[in-house]
C-alpha cells in the first residue's frame, strides 16, 4: 500500500499546490496525509479535502534581532522530535514537501526514517527552509529553470497549476457580482494575508477605477471595507478560479504561484513585489525575472502612490501584453511530479 506525506504551509504558497496535486495523487496512492502547523491556513483547506491532518509545533526565525529567536533550537527539536513520531506512525513511501518553516522539521525527520523526500521550491531562490533542508531531500524540485542549476539535487519541473483555474464561466460569474458586462474587470489581489498598502491606495483612488472597470478585490482576512459601491466586489478570499475568469487585468503581489497563474491564463498584470524590508525579497527576483521578458509591468511598493497611473498605462498595453503572453508557454509540472513522487 504506498501511502504519502504532504508537508509545508504557513502561508497559501507553501501548502495550496498540494492541493492542486490531490485529485491525481489519489490515483495512485493509497493513503495521502498532511503535515502543518497548528493553526496555519494549510490545516483547514486538509480538512476541506477530508485528508487526514497530523499538526506539529513550529516556529518561524524572525528576520531581525529578536529574544524570540534564541528559543528556536529548542522548539525546534521538539518539532523534529513530533514529526518523527508521526510518520513511525503512519510509515509513508514518500514525503513532498512545498518547504516553509513547517516543512523543515518534517524533512529532517523523514531523513532519519530513510523516507525519500521530495521538495518543491516555487521561487527563484530557495527560501531560507530550503536551503536548509535540500541537503536531506532526494531531489529538489524547481518552478525556476536556473533554480534548478545551482543545486546538485535540482531538477526543473515547472510550475504547479491547478487545471481547473482554467475551467471558469466568466458571464456567470459576472452576473453573480452584478458587474458591467461593457466594462472591463480589474482583479486586485494582496496574496493569502492581504498587502495593507496595497489596499489602503485602492480604497483612495477607487472612485476613479470604478468610472472604468468592474473591481474584484481580494482584501485579505479581516480587511474588508466597510462601505460598497456599486461595480466593487471586495472579498477576504475567493475561489481563484472565478477570480481569474472575470479577470482582463490583474493588480497582484508577487509570489510564485499566483505570478505563474497569472502567467499561464494569460491576463495582463502589474506586479507589486513584497519589499525587501518585509521579505527575503524573492518576489522581487519573481517579478523583475517576468518583467524583464517583457510579460507584466512592474511596481515596487515605494512608488505605491502611483498605482491609477500604472493601472491606466497597462490597461493601454494590455493588447501588447497578451500578445507576449500568448506567445509564451508555462511549463506546468503537474504531471512529472506525479511521476516523480510514484518512482521514488
Amino acid at each position: 500500500m504506498k501511502s504519502i506525506v504532504l508537508t509545508g504551509g504557513g502561508t497559501a504558497g507553501h501548502c495550496l499546490p498540494h492541493f492542486a496535486l490531490i485529485k491525481e495523487l489519489k490515483k495512485h496512492f493509497d493513503k495521502i496525509y498532511y503535515i502543518g502547523s497548528t493553526s496555519g491556513i494549510e490545516k483547514s483547506i486538509a480538512e476541506k479535502h477530508s485528508i487526514p491532518y497530523f499538526s506539529i509545533p513550529t516556529v518561524k526565525l524572525k528576520r531581525k534581532f529578536t529574544l524570540e529567536n534564541l528559543k528556536i533550537p529548542f522548539a525546534f527539536k521538539k518539532s523534529v522530535k513530533k514529526a518523527e513520531e508521526i510518520l513511525r506512525e503512519i510509515k509513508p513511501s514518500v514525503i513532498f514537501s512545498k518547504g516553509g518553516f513547517v516543512g523543515l522539521p518534517v524533512t529532517i525527520a523523514g531523513k532519519k526514517l530513510k523516507i525519500p523526500v521530495i521538495i518543491h521550491e516555487s521561487d527563484r531562490s530557495l527560501g531560507l527552509a530550503n536551503k536548509i533542508a535540500k541537503r536531506f531531500a532526494k531531489k529538489v524540485l524547481t518552478t525556476f529553470s536556473e533554480t534548478a542549476t545551482t543545486l546538485n539535487n535540482g531538477e526543473y519541473v515547472g510550475a504547479i497549476i491547478s487545471s481547473e483555474l482554467f475551467t471558469g464561466d466568466k458571464r456567470e460569474i459576472l452576473n453573480e457580482f452584478g458587474f458591467d458586462f461593457s466594462k472591463k474587470t480589474l482583479l486586485i489581489t494582496g496574496g493569502s494575508q492581504g498587502a495593507k498598502a496595497i489596499n489602503e491606495q485602492v480604497f483612495s483612488i477607487l472612485d476613479k477605477l470604478l468610472k472604468k472597470f468592474n473591481v474584484l478585490h481580494i482584501t485579505g482576512k479581516n480587511n474588508l471595507p466597510a462601505f460598497s459601491k456599486n461595480g466593487y466586489k471586495a472579498v477576504e478570499f475567493i475561489d481563484m478560479k472565478k477570480a481569474y475568469s472575470v479577470s482582463d487585468l490583474c493588480v497582484s503581489r508577487a509570489g510564485s504561484n499566483t505570478l505563474f497563474e497569472l502567467i499561464a491564463l494569460k491576463i495582463p498584470t502589474l506586479f507589486i513585489p513584497l519589499p525587501k524590508t518585509e521579505s527575503r525579497g524573492d518576489q522581487i527576483e519573481n517579478a523583475e525575472y517576468f518583467h524583464k521578458k517583457g510579460l507584466s509591468e512592474i511596481l515596487y511598493q515605494q512608488d505605491i502612490n502611483a498605482l491609477y497611473d500604472r493601472i491606466i498605462s497597462l490597461n493601454e498595453k494590455s493588447n501588447l501584453l497578451k500578445q507576449k503572453l500568448s506567445a509564451y508557454e508555462t511549463i506546468i509540472a503537474n504531471d512529472k511530479i506525479i511521476k516523480i513522487l510514484t518512482s521514488v
